[in-house]
């Protein structure tokens, strides 16, 4: 047996049958992201009132649930649970720039902190291939320091260009994996 065993995937021939629909469902998430990139601000808005919303619904759920197990003693967590849902779902519907902000600022300080964690554990520890755990530890502190030093202009922006990187990576990985298909 090998150090490095293949994991072998079988496709099924449907998904090589409808690799245009891949390519559609990419081609799409990447105009959402150019979209969300280039009106961050509005995605921003979108972004929280859309989370705010799940959560809303999530304490409904969680109500239910609450009401479901009866006497037992989860009964209290479950309500718990559903007044944070709720509370905080309605912040993110009703005041979303301010959810925004305050998303962001924490949002800036994991990165900053994690960059950091990562960069020292890094060099404390060497493992293989640290070096670019280091790198990734300085780029992370750093987009950490640049939103923070924008804050609180940054978090009307930073959620929504996020959001929008993020499909357009997402997008381009099915638009790849559907010219992959279109090959076979």
């Amino acid at each position: 047996m090998s150090a490095i065993d293949v994991l072998v995937v079988k496709i099924p021939p449907e998904m090589i049958q409808n690799w245009g629909w891949f390519l559609a469902l990419g081609i799409g998430l990447v105009l959402l992201g150019i979209a969300a990139v280039t009106r961050s601000v509005k995605a921003t808005v979108i972004s929280m009132s859309f989370f705010g919303w799940l959560l809303l619904i999530a304490a409904g759920i969680e109500i239910a649930q609450a009401f479901l197990v009866g006497k037992w003693a989860g009964f209290f967590l479950h309500l718990l649970a559903a007044v944070l849902f709720g509370v905080t779902g309605a912040l993110f519907v009703w005041r979303p720039v301010v959810s925004a902000e305050v998303a962001t600022l924490f949002m800036a300080m994991f990165f900053l902190l994690s960059g950091l964690f990562q960069l020292v554990s890094s060099l404390v520890i060497h493992l293989p291939g640290s070096g670019w755990h280091a790198l990734n530890g300085v780029i992370t502190s750093v987009l950490g320091i640049l939103v923070l030093a924008q804050w609180p202009v940054s978090g009307l922006w930073a959620i929504g260009f996020f959001v929008g990187i993020n499909l357009l990576f997402y997008g381009w990985a099915w638009i790849a994996l559907a010219l992959d298909l279109h090959k076979m």
